[in-house]
């Protein structure tokens, strides 16, 4: 940093953190398309996704290694624990390779705000969750019409069972609105807001910590800028529980909407 970005940090503080933060610059151009940090973090998940599972399946055995029993524990997490419980054992296994893919893509993709030089999770970009919850909402809604058909299923969703008479010309716009409409932008803003809000705290506190201890002149700086600097310690261990959550949350509420598209009952 030169002298007179430190002059300008000392009098004025450390610039304050925004959304502006999120709007990287392109590293490179294709064809006119501007290439920036999250798309290329999005394709590298991708092909991290595909090297680390083919080097866990490659060389199955009856006794796993080490490789092979995390694949094997994580594909039995999603299999078991979210599409069984929540699509019935009849169906489940029919979305597990979807529900899988999409809990790494979105799990790979929030940690990497906590990956040292990466440093940046994709999904606080909102066109990323938007785009996979977009296709939470074709699979599930397509499971349904394929079962009931296009009406049958219009009426599973929108009438409550056990409904009649007027009270309906309330019920089922509201229902139309919540199970069809709103779904994918709830899905959406819950994990994009909470990526998004959790790397910006990051930012704050470890501006604030480099500020205090480097930059400031008040008598203070010391304790507070290694008080800020340990919030951004403890921000970044929080995180590691909330991007599993937030991934886990995302896949369980997608195996919960294809579990009521399937259901008998509304």
């Amino acid at each position: 940093m030169s002298f007179a970005s430190t002059t300008f940090w000392a009098a004025s503080g450390p610039p304050s953190p925004g959304p502006a933060d999120f709007n990287l610059p392109a590293i490179f151009s294709v064809g006119g398309l501007d290439v920036t940090k999250p798309m290329l973090l999005v394709v590298l998940s991708g092909f991290l996704i595909i090297g680390l599972f083919y080097s866990m399946a490659k060389p199955a055995q009856v006794v796993p290694g080490r490789m092979q029993f995390a694949g094997e524990m994580v594909y039995g997490f999603v299999r078991d624990g979210i599409a069984r419980e929540n699509i019935g054992s009849r169906d489940h296994m029919r979305f597990v390779p979807y529900l899988f893919s999409i809990f790494l893509f979105v799990l790979i993709n929030n940690f990497y705000g906590l990956i040292p030089f990466l440093q940046f999770p994709s999904m606080s970009h909102i066109g990323y969750p938007l785009a996979i919850a977009v296709l939470s909402w074709l699979v599930y809604n397509g499971a349904g019409i394929k079962k009931k058909g296009f009406l049958g299923y219009l009426k599973h969703e929108t009438v409550p069972a056990g409904m009649s008479g007027p009270i309906l010309l309330l019920l089922v716009p509201l229902e139309f609105l919540s199970n069809i409409l709103l779904r994918p932008i709830t899905l959406t803003l819950r994990l994009f807001a909470t990526m998004f809000a959790g790397h910006l705290l990051l930012i704050l506190f470890s501006l604030g910590g480099e500020f205090l201890l480097l930059h400031s002149e008040n008598a203070l700086r010391y304790p507070a800028g290694i008080i800020s600097a340990l919030l951004a310690v403890a921000i970044s261990f929080l995180e590691i529980l909330i991007m599993f959550l937030q991934a886990y949350v995302f896949t369980l509420l997608s195996a919960m909407y294809v579990g009521e598209a399937l259901a008998d009952e509304h």
